[in-house]
């Protein structure tokens, strides 16, 4: 019998990272934003009432903005990647979505954003 999984996103996370291709990005930074939706089944939590039986998403928020905001990396693929990691490392969490949006990239045209979005899951899916 196929479990429901549950969806919890967290949009927006404004982080402040110094990753790009150009060395200047790399010196001066830029702000990535962050969305994630992570796969929970939340039925326990929501049965006991208790923070112990869910993802903390504000102990996650920080880990994941700890992860833009240090160690600068070329590509938003590797940093979505990082993220991802970061996401799965709660045995909770069966599936992580992530949007690495870089809306300041250097591009030589008027545009809202860039954005890459992966999908990753647990070893054991």
């Amino acid at each position: 019998m196929t479990q429901d999984i549950d969806e919890l996103a967290v949009l927006g996370i404004e982080c402040f990272g110094h990753h790009g291709v150009f060395e200047f990005e790399k010196r001066e930074g830029q702000t990535f934003v962050i969305d994630l939706a992570l796969g929970v089944d939340t039925r326990s939590a929501a049965a006991s009432d208790d923070l112990q039986d869910t993802v903390d998403y504000g102990s996650l928020v920080a880990a994941v903005k700890n992860a833009v905001e240090h160690d600068p990396v070329d590509l938003i693929e590797t940093l979505a990647q990082r993220i991802a990691d970061v996401c799965l490392l709660d045995g909770r969490v069966e599936w992580a979505r992530v949007t690495v949006h870089k809306p300041d990239a250097p591009i030589e045209a008027t545009f809202r954003d860039v954005a890459l979005t992966i999908t990753r899951r647990t070893a054991r899916d």
